[in-house]
């Protein structure tokens, strides 16, 4: 059995993974708090969408990519199948976007909330043991079930509350509170998997096949930055609900005053705006003087 190093630099790489899942939350919980309050069918499906990139992208999946640039085998080098990589990525977003579907539509109750929680957290679950299958090293994995089961249980609990809180946290400092909440649950839910592995090396095996951490990190890195600045101006850029108060007092201020009448016309003390010849070629300039009786 090889010997594993889950943090191959020092604490960087978990503060990291846990700082993207604290923003990824935040994030994700500002948009959900947007879908039960959404006016259109088209804006919750919107607002679910972002959410879910939010949570499943960020929170969750560059979380654990980010958590796994840590992880080292010695005397192995670990490379990772980019097809099953991006394959984790779409279900993790997946599993969290159907979650918000389940919670978000209809009245909200406590079997909507679990049941969601279920479908989510089996998500996040296989979207972590996916990410894990990715890795290819000289040799093989083996996992301890008892372990695996409690990071399941993890997953599935988060999940439950993170979509509890979605559906319910409205002020900023309950947001901050609960994204710290739900980072220190799905990091958690991660290295609890991680240490249910083991490695047995096969020495001698040739070259291990697939992309190395380097050729990902940058991608990966310009997409969580494109991802974040795109969630942040959609946030900035769409009216809040005082917003919307604010224009439907305006709106019925309007209607109560009615249409703005004419403004009067100014004095016209000596009957210009009368004379319908006036300005034209030829014409005297118009007087107030009597003119003299013809001579006959």
């Amino acid at each position: 059995m090889a010997e594993i190093s889950h943090f191959e630099y020092g604490w960087i790489t978990p503060a990291l993974s846990f700082a993207l899942s604290v923003l990824g939350s935040v994030l994700g919980l500002v948009c959900a708090g947007r879908i039960r309050t959404a006016s259109s069918p088209r804006q919750r499906a919107w607002w679910g969408l972002l959410s879910a990139w939010a949570l499943g992208g960020t929170a969750i999946w560059s979380m654990h990519f980010m958590a796994m640039l840590g992880f080292a085998v010695p005397g192995t080098r670990i490379r990772y199948d980019v097809p099953i990589t991006i394959a984790s990525t779409v279900i993790a977003v997946a599993a969290v976007g159907m979650g918000l579907v389940i919670v978000g539509t209809g009245r909200l109750s406590v079997l909507r909330v679990l049941t969601g929680g279920l479908f989510t957290g089996a998500g996040v679950a296989a979207m972590h043991y996916t990410g894990m299958g990715a890795m290819r090293l000289n040799g093989s994995f083996t996992y301890d079930t008892l372990r695996v089961v409690a990071s399941v249980v993890i997953a599935v609990v988060a999940a439950t509350v993170a979509l509890w809180l979605a559906m319910t946290v409205r002020r900023p400092l309950a947001i901050a509170g609960s994204a710290l909440v739900m980072g220190i649950a799905v990091n958690g839910m991660h290295f609890t998997g991680m240490s249910a592995l083991s490695v047995h090396l096969h020495p001698g095996t040739g070259e291990v096949a697939g992309a190395g951490v380097s050729s990902l990190l940058t991608p990966i890195v310009l997409a969580v930055i494109f991802v974040v600045v795109g969630l942040v101006y959609a946030l900035i850029a769409a009216p809040t609900e005082e917003d919307r108060a604010a224009t439907a007092y305006l709106d019925a201020r309007v209607s109560a005053v009615g249409p703005a009448a004419a403004p009067p016309p100014p004095p016209d003390p000596v009957g210009l705006r009368g004379r319908s010849t006036l300005g034209r070629p030829g014409t005297p300039f118009p007087s107030r003087r009597t003119p003299p009786p013809p001579q006959g």
